[in-house]
């Protein structure tokens, strides 16, 4: 089911997240000591590592290691991402304002708050219900209201067949799947875990009807369920 959300125009949401300061020097620690010291430069990027209280999106008895420099479980066999590696990952996309952002595993939804707090518009999709409501509870709780929800299976892309500025994954399947491709809008790029026993972290651009690939990073990821 999908649904489908306003904007993200709100100042009053906006004032609320930066001026946050439940754990703001855990999260300033986790910017200067995991992330900048790793070579993310982007200052928008920067800001919403800052801003977005990445403990609410973790189950009460972890929520300790919000901030800690690895993945954290958020059930179902599935994690919230090592605080580095969403940073490095959105700073690779580019993000502009505006942008259409489809993003395959929503998982906890934090990374889709570091995307809609950069002023995309995002598609979402998760397969497993109970994180999708859950993820979406929190964002709506945060006040973002520029996200679209669907849950299915992510490796088909979105339903309603269009393509999209930029496309992330985060859930690692054997090969780039073709149904994400054929979403990639002309200029686009998609970040994307590939492989399975070993994975690479892989940028795909389009430009000028040609598509180019480039290993940056090699990551893991819980494989894309179908």
């Amino acid at each position: 089911m999908s649904s489908s959300t306003s904007s993200f125009d709100s100042e009053e949401m906006l004032k609320r997240l930066l001026g946050n300061s439940d754990r703001a020097p855990e999260r300033e620690r986790m910017v200067t000591e995991q992330i900048q010291r790793r070579g993310v430069k982007d200052p928008r990027v920067l800001r919403a590592m800052r801003a977005i209280p990445r403990h609410a999106f973790i189950p009460g008895n972890l929520q300790s290691e919000a901030y800690e420099d690895h993945p954290v479980s958020i059930g179902e066999g599935q994690t919230i991402s090592q605080p580095y590696i969403v940073a490095y990952m959105t700073e690779l996309l580019e993000v502009e304002p505006g942008d259409s952002i489809l993003e395959i595993g929503t998982g906890c939804g934090y990374q889709t708050a570091v995307l809609a707090f950069l002023g995309a518009k995002v598609y979402t999709i998760e397969i497993i219900a109970s994180l999708q409501q859950t993820a979406r509870q929190t964002l709506l709780t945060l006040g973002f209201k520029n996200i679209d929800f669907y849950c299915g299976d992510g490796s088909s892309g979105w339903p309603q067949k269009r393509t999209f500025d930029r496309i992330i994954v985060t859930a690692a399947p054997p090969t780039i799947p073709q149904e994400l491709v054929n979403q990639l809008a002309e200029s686009g790029k998609m970040v994307i875990p590939v492989g399975e026993m070993q994975q690479d972290l892989t940028v795909m651009r389009q430009s000028n009807g040609r598509l180019s690939q480039e290993k940056v990073l090699p990551v893991r990821f819980v494989p894309i369920t179908h």
